[in-house]
């Protein structure tokens, strides 16, 4: 047997008929697990690509995975020459953005005043005495995203930031948007997708180093589907018009205050503190989740004067628009193109991923994240090529080869390419975030020369370049001055929540008075879609007639 395995871009020679897992360790790969090779704790998945015909057949414990999913521990390579390539759920150093607005956390500016508290030698949560005081006191903050998830320990005694950790969600087995992960949990029992996401996550926790049982809160914000998903709640109905969280549904029948889920840390049996509290910060409405209420503490958006309109780009773009008096939201389903996914040669911001893209003449400049050769492209690296695409007239307006090809080859040695289907999956991603902003302004009674700030938030925004983003249409054509790249402004919003009570109770109520647009009932929706596949610049005026 001389089988070569290529596993998280590390390769090993198989000789003889021994799992992946096993296989992975040789290579020093570290392939998550809680279960130690035995099959339950369903966290050593990786993504086969190449030579998935060479694998033992599917076990029983591999069921609820796709085709191209396999448990490493349960799966064996039986053939006797070839090639296989798979990728753990956590394929290594991800470019993900953890830190907030400007050079400094606008969370450590903030006065500190944490839920929990020590007092006369016992550690209190709010009023609730817990136990007696032994160490620190700490606090986690995460931004629970559909791709990416980030971590932020805070001492709750000074409330300096000790330490961040990220790593890609790996429920993408489930699915690379929300509504597959949806499905999928309808279609799966025993809260697979929350077991797994709870497995990575307490590696994560275990990582800092701090003790466990000092951990007294962590505050969650995520789209309506990954904090529910995460607390275990039924997803169903998140899935279906009017596209409602139970939470939702529960307050507007009365029978709670507030769309905020508490539960504790044994509960959730995470590495902290079994009385810790679990808190998932407030839904606005529909897809508009706790990601974007988080957003609205780091912009200051209670107190703001000015009109400001703020876009996270990712997955399931969020819109919100106002000022103190009055704000709207909306929810874009952009799916995952921005973020590499439904692209045949595009990744996550991973090592080997190209970020950055310039063409002169036949020359092709990239910049690819980490010391080593490409393996495909990410978010970033993809705007930029269209944009050079869009300036040396390579493509029409509809994003077609002007040439008549059907692809165009980034990195030859590397086999990277751009099809133009995969410019189809950008142009409708775009789309919905344009046609949302559209109807929001319109509905609001804004024009787009009015906003006085726009916020671009998440990672995918702050490594943006302004220009390839505008030249291609993806955001609006404002004088540069008028936009401010933010960040992770939804960890940086949970940070808030977690250091000051008063600002989490003033989110709380701020949410109920949002007014949520619903997209896809407005009559102009499709008109505002199709301008917006367009690859031109989003003007102020608006090509639709304002329908």
């Amino acid at each position: 047997m001389s089988v070569q395995l290529n596993i998280n871009n590390e390769s090993v020679v198989a000789c003889e008929a021994k799992s992946l897992f096993e296989y992975g360790e040789s290579a020093g790969v570290q392939v998550p697990s809680s279960c130690r090779k035995q099959g339950k704790c369903r966290e050593c998945m990786v993504e086969v690509t190449v030579g998935g015909h060479l694998l033992s057949a599917r076990t029983e414990a591999e069921s609820h995975l796709p085709e191209n999913f396999r448990l490493s521990c349960c799966t064996n390579i039986i053939a006797d020459e070839g090639e296989v390539t798979c990728h753990t759920m956590r394929r290594g150093e991800m470019k993900v953005e953890t830190g907030g607005m400007g050079d400094s956390s606008l969370a450590s500016d903030c006065e500190l005043k944490p839920a929990v508290s020590i007092r006369e030698g016992f550690v209190y949560i709010d009023d609730t005495q817990i136990e007696e005081a032994g160490g620190g006191i700490y606090g986690l903050a995460m931004d629970l995203g559909t791709t990416t998830c980030v971590l932020r320990l805070y001492d709750l005694s000074t409330g300096e930031l000790v330490a961040t950790n990220s790593f890609e969600n790996p429920q993408r087995f489930g699915g690379s948007e929300v509504m597959a992960r949806i499905q999928y949990d309808c279609d799966h029992k025993g809260r697979l997708l929350q077991r797994t996401l709870l497995g990575y996550m307490s590696h994560a926790i275990e990582a800092f180093d701090v003790d466990g049982d000092d951990i007294y809160e962590l505050v969650v914000a995520g789209n309506s589907t990954m904090r529910d998903l995460f607390f275990g709640l039924n997803v169903e109905s998140i899935g279906q018009k009017p596209y409602h969280s139970l939470t939702q549904i529960e307050m507007d029948a009365g029978k709670r205050d507030s769309t905020v889920i508490t539960t504790t840390g044994k509960k959730l049996r995470l590495p902290v503190n079994g009385a810790a509290r679990i808190y998932g910060m407030p839904l606005i409405s529909g897809h508009v989740g706790a990601d974007a209420a988080a957003c609205l503490l780091a912009i200051g958006l209670a107190t703001e004067e000015k009109n400001v309109c703020l876009m996270d780009i990712g997955t399931n773009t969020e819109l919100v628009l106002g000022n103190k008096n009055k704000i709207m939201a909306a929810s874009c389903p952009a799916g995952p193109a921005f973020e590499g996914g439904a692209i045949e040669c595009g990744m996550p911001g991973l090592e080997g991923a190209i970020e950055r893209v310039t063409l002169n003449g036949t020359n092709i400049d990239t910049s690819i994240i980490g010391d080593t050769k490409a393996t495909g492209i990410c978010g970033s690296g993809l705007i930029d090529l269209m944009s050079e695409f869009v300036k040396l007239d390579l493509v029409d307006e509809y994003g077609r080869y002007q040439d008549g090809s059907e692809s165009f080859m980034i990195d030859t040695a590397n086999n990277i390419y751009l099809h133009e289907r995969d410019i189809n999956e950008l142009a409708q991603a775009k789309g919905a975030n344009v046609a949302g902003l559209r109807i929001i302004l319109q509905t609001f009674g804004l024009e787009m020369d009015e906003i006085d700030t726009f916020y671009l938030a998440g990672g995918f925004g702050r490594h943006l370049s302004l220009t390839a983003a505008k030249r291609i249409g993806l955001i609006p054509d404002l004088p540069d001055k008028n936009i401010e790249k933010i960040g992770n402004a939804s960890v940086e919003g949970a940070s808030i929540a977690l250091l000051n009570i008063t600002q989490r109770a003033t989110l709380e109520s701020m949410v109920k008075n949002i007014e949520h647009v619903e997209l896809e009932t407005d009559p102009g929706f499709f008109d505002h879609f199709v301008f917006g596949c367009q690859f031109i610049p989003v003007s102020t005026d608006d090509p639709t007639g304002g329908m």
